[in-house]
């Protein structure tokens, strides 16, 4: 596909720029944490093939968007998914996306990656008059504290042992998965292949029971385990292993954590992690299209049916139980 070198009112990043990029975004942690996270993945490890843009009068105005948003979508158009930032101090410059007609059709469905809910609230000011917006609310928690500070009783090697991650196992990951249909599973063997992951395995067997990965934005990936070895505590030891590497490779780790989510609210906790702001994940639907959604797959207020989008932290039993799905809410 044609790669557009510039829209209306943004343009395309040069590679050379991406490190100023990431001085420039620094400056508005945590909000830009995500998308700050994005660009040093890209730089380091390469995991997926990203388009940054930024806006012409950058950084005076500092807003940017990378394509695509998530790796798998209905036309496998890169322009169709995208990320946001823009400082929750100046917003006004999220006029910019209104007349963006060049990087963005308007006139059909858009899937919009998590992101901060001041600018998706004034994407909506503009976008209700011509379509509807499909939401999923996530809170971001930030690692504050050191992981290790959280004793945890040894797991039971008899049964299981924790070890690193390896492409044999991308596909039982994918198969676990609660959003495969929106994540292919090229995108599980680069993550597997390049940044660190870890599974909870059966000693005999080799059986994956749980596993946990970084994700291709700096995050700590969907942690899921499958419901016979539920509620054992194999989620709090992932959670604390994997917190550890990613501060030892240079990235902050954070999670997305449904507002009613309780029990993981609790894990992260416990780990050190603290609340920093609420995001959206978001589909829009233009009024002469049909219901929209991810391949089919209708997306709800509060997220019904749709699991995840990006590669995150974010635990729904219930949701991933009904779909066929497994993913687990570890209590710690």
């Amino acid at each position: 596909m044609e790669i557009i070198p510039e829209g209306k009112n943004f343009r395309l990043v040069q590679e050379n720029e991406l490190p100023q990029i990431l001085d420039v975004l620094e400056q508005y942690f945590p909000e830009s944490l995500k998308f700050h996270q994005t660009v040093k993945t890209y730089l380091n490890n390469r995991v997926w093939q990203f388009y940054f843009y930024v806006s012409k009068n950058w950084p005076e105005e500092p807003i940017c968007l990378h394509f695509p948003g998530c790796t798998l979508t209905p036309n496998q158009n890169i322009y169709e998914s995208f990320g946001i930032f823009c400082p929750s101090t100046q917003l006004q410059h999220v006029e910019l996306m209104r007349t963006e007609d060049v990087l963005i059709e308007w006139t059909q469905p858009l899937y919009l990656n998590f992101t901060h809910i001041d600018i998706m609230d004034r994407i909506e000011e503009f976008y209700s008059a011509q379509g509807s917006i499909d939401k999923l609310i996530g809170d971001i928690y930030i690692c504050k504290g050191p992981p290790d500070r959280l004793e945890l009783e040894s797991l039971p090697s008899s049964e299981v042992e924790m070890r690193p991650l390896a492409l044999e196992n991308v596909k039982a990951i994918h198969d676990l998965y609660p959003a495969s249909e929106i994540e292919c599973i090229e995108v599980f063997e680069k993550l597997v292949s390049s940044l660190p992951g870890f599974g909870i395995f059966c000693v005999g067997s080799g059986e994956l029971a749980a596993w946990m990965v970084q994700s291709y934005y700096g995050a700590m990936c969907s942690m899921q385990t499958k419901p016979e070895f539920r509620r054992k505590g194999y989620g709090i030891h992932l959670a604390q292993a994997l917190t550890k590497r990613v501060i030892e490779r240079g990235y902050k780790p954070f999670v997305v954590i449904r507002p009613e989510n309780d029990a993981s609210k609790s894990l992260y906790i416990k780990l050190g992690f603290e609340r920093a702001f609420a995001t959206v994940r978001a589909t829009l639907s233009p009024n002469d299209t049909s219901d929209g959604g991810v391949n089919g797959v209708s997306v709800h207020e509060n997220g019904d049916h749709l699991e995840e989008i990006e590669v995150v932290c974010y635990h729904d039993t219930a949701r991933a139980e009904a779909s066929g799905k497994t993913v687990e809410e570890e209590d710690g």
